[in-house]
């Protein structure tokens, strides 16, 4: 839950009839000065780290959100943008063989290394992959009627992309910015399980003694106006979205660029990576055809193999580079069950020579397989983009109530009046015992190294916070010494 509020005491809000007739009762009598009231140790802490968070990363989680939420329906729009490339409207009939699609997209894209054919089914056209060395990683995509065998359509790819899915992801992934701009998403989604989590543990805080199911979840309907409203609403919402958010999180630090990478790390060292079947051919037909080019026409063979082996669903049909290679035929299933079974298929023989199945995978890899689907939206389908749509939204609108929570907190008196509400007060920690604030330390730092843009910008957070600190005792201690 990403809020800008501070934490207010749980027992502010307890105070009835009673507490006003005691005091009532006592005015009258003499009391000596209240002491100085210390910061409530955890509940201050994480409510100051809360209130920075949500001021300074909010606006990357904001940016995320958005960007997120227009990615969400790419299979939409790419239906509706590029219709007639990847559709057609007759799916009666058979199909013509493979090896004649892909021979009419050569006739109509004589350039270029044939790298990926995705064999097209129901209303889906055939797609056939050209790389040019000028497109780098992205591949120029001829689309071709499975069942007449003539071309659709040429566009730029990437990863089997479409140019406006392309285009959406870098938006979302690194606002165009490349390098530079992976920063923003990998910080968003480096602070968002802290906001989240750090939320949910101020919420209940809040709610000591009456933490009912209805006062958790669900908004204050007594609070009419003000804060403690807008308060409900962020919190409550935040619950609700908290799973969703943690997920996103987590799948969205999998492949962002430093945490991603200290997480390929671990997940190689626990051999738990993606498997990739075998492709080198070693047999006596595999040394004669490695003095020959590849032939296409051999696509009609592998695929049948594959088939035959139960390799079944769309497919995507890796073309070697030359002949010592064998072909791989690859299920690109996303919807659940997903379907990632793979072959490697001797295109001499039609003999399939190794063979992974998705159920043998690892399972961490098959968890960041799931991962990263669901956090595209094509794990469930339409559910899953609706799922997605609304985290986002929600997000937008947490943040959102966020900022106007610190609007509404500025004090409003004429001697003390300011523009936005004041953080949460300094030196929380103190209110902790020795041992929690080693374990701390050393929590924090140990987290700070695995996910670097949390452990940066939250040591700046503390720098920048000490300095203030420094600058307003020096002030305070100056104008004490000259009254």
């Amino acid at each position: 839950m990403t809020t800008v509020d501070s934490e207010e005491p749980p027992l502010s809000e307890q105070a009835g009839a009673g507490a006003e007739a005691t005091a009532t009762a006592t005015a009258a009598q003499p009391t000596a000065p209240a002491p100085a009231r210390k910061p409530e140790g955890l509940g201050t802490l994480l409510a100051r780290l809360h209130f920075y968070a949500g001021i300074l990363v909010a606006p990357f989680l904001l940016v995320a959100a958005v960007t997120g939420l227009l990615y969400t329906f790419t299979p939409q729009l790419d239906s509706l943008v590029y219709g007639k490339e990847l559709h057609v409207s007759q799916t009666d009939g058979t199909t013509v063989p493979l090896s004649e699609q892909v021979a009419a997209a050569r006739a109509a894209h004589p350039n270029g290394t044939l790298t990926a054919v995705r064999p097209g089914s129901g209303d889906d056209t055939t797609q056939v992959d050209f790389a040019l060395p000028e497109l780098g990683e992205k591949s120029h995509t001829v689309y071709v009627d499975p069942y007449t065998g003539k071309t659709k359509g040429q566009l730029t790819t990437w990863y089997a992309e479409t140019p406006l899915t392309t285009w959406l992801d870098a938006l979302h992934r690194n606002l165009h910015l490349g390098t530079v701009g992976r920063y923003y998403s990998e910080t968003a989604a480096s602070w968002l399980w802290v906001l989240v989590l750090g939320g949910l543990v101020l919420w209940w805080r809040r709610r000591h003694g009456r933490r009912t199911a209805r006062r958790l979840l669900l908004p204050d309907r007594a609070a009419k106006k003000g804060v403690r409203r807008t308060r409900s609403w962020h919190a409550a919402t935040g619950v609700w979205l908290s799973i969703g958010l943690l997920g996103l999180s987590a799948t969205g630090l999998t492949w962002s660029r430093y945490a991603g990478a200290n997480f390929t790390e671990a997940v190689d060292a626990l051999h738990a990576h993606t498997p990739s079947v075998a492709t080198s051919l070693t047999t006596g037909t595999a040394s004669s055809g490695a003095k020959k080019s590849v032939d296409p026409a051999a696509i009609d063979g592998v695929l049948k193999a594959a088939r035959a082996d139960g390799v079944d669903g769309p497919v995507s049909i890796a073309v070697p580079a030359d002949g010592s290679t064998a072909w791989t035929v690859t299920q690109t299933r996303n919807l659940w069950p997903v379907g990632r079974d793979s072959v490697a298929v001797d295109p001499t023989t039609d003999r399939v020579t190794d063979r992974i199945a998705f159920a043998d995978w690892p399972v961490m890899a098959k968890l960041t397989r799931w991962g990263i689907n669901a956090h595209m939206g094509t794990l469930f389908g339409l559910a899953n983009q609706i799922l997605l749509a609304v985290l986002a939204i929600g997000l937008i609108c947490v943040i959102v109530w966020g900022y106007r929570m610190w609007w509404q907190r500025r004090p409003t008196r004429d001697d003390r009046r300011a523009g936005l509400g004041a953080p949460p007060a300094r030196g929380a920690w103190r209110g902790l015992p020795s041992w929690a604030v080693a374990v701390g330390i050393v929590a924090v730092a140990v987290v700070g190294w695995v996910i670097p843009l949390f452990g940066i910008p939250l040591a700046a957070f503390l720098a920048v916070d000490l300095a203030v600190g420094a600058v307003r005792n020096r002030r305070t201690a100056g104008s004490a010494t000259a009254r």
